[in-house]
């Protein structure tokens, strides 16, 4: 049987990369989807077509109304919503010890795509996932958020955002149960086509699991967190084990 088999998901930031892995092992359950991206519409648009029962919903969620709007589509195509992801996020690159460079719209561009993004879209879905009975919520993280990563570029800024998303995680928990639980995925290194690879020697050599995190990975503990009824308030850090080492 199917584990997902009768419900709808949202899943943010999907056309691609961590967000077209959870897509495509919640459809391997039997989820029925929302595939949204801010751009790569073209790409969101093919990984929707991709699967079983999947609907593309081009809009940027650090827009309140776009993130209303996105939970509006699931309902008026299914009549119902069970499981929230937020993965979509960025970072920007830069120096962590590089004050000057963070300046107040790289603050607001991150706080507003990792931090207030998830909150617009897991307030409007709070209803019909409460309808359920037995919502869940799963925001994607970083290990950024719990552990200064000094062997990567990411901003303070961005992390300073994670660790913010990380206790928002918890918080909702304590007060949307028992009808909704809420909990986290931080990823560590994971695979990607756009990267340049420079730090995937280093996770091979140092990680536990000896490899390179792939997006079906997170896909894996997001369905743990989607099926996991006694589950909430956790943030989980998929990672290969190298945060034990470094």
């Amino acid at each position: 049987m199917q584990r997902l088999e009768g419900k709808v998901a949202i899943i943010t930031g999907s056309s691609g990369g961590i967000g077209e892995g959870i897509a495509r092992v919640f459809d391997a359950e039997g989820a029925s989807l929302v595939i949204n991206s801010r751009t790569g519409v073209d790409e969101g648009r093919a990984v929707a077509a991709s699967l079983s029962d999947a609907h593309y919903v081009q809009g940027d969620v650090s827009s309140d109304d776009q993130a209303r709007r996105l939970v509006d589509e699931a309902l008026e195509r299914w009549g119902r919503l069970d499981i929230l992801v937020n993965n979509a996020g960025f970072t920007i690159e830069m120096d962590h010890d590089d004050l000057d460079a963070l300046t107040d719209e790289v603050w607001e561009q991150l706080l507003a795509n990792n931090l207030k993004a998830p909150w617009y879209v897991t307030r409007a879905a709070v209803p019909a996932l409460r309808a359920t009975g037995d919502g869940a919520v799963i925001n994607v993280g970083s290990v950024s958020g719990v552990r200064s990563t000094y062997w990567e570029r990411s901003s303070l800024a961005y992390g300073v955002a994670e660790a913010a998303l990380n206790h928002l995680t918890t918080l909702l928990a304590t007060v949307l149960g028992p009808e909704i639980r809420v909990n986290g995925v931080l990823p560590g290194v994971i695979f990607s086509r756009a990267s340049t690879g420079a730090l995937y020697p280093m996770v091979e050599q140092t990680a536990p699991l000896g490899r390179i995190g792939q997006p079906r990975d997170i896909g894996d503990a997001c369905l743990l967190m989607a099926c996991g009824r006694y589950i909430t308030g956790e943030n989980l850090v998929v990672d290969g084990g190298l945060l034990l080492r470094k």
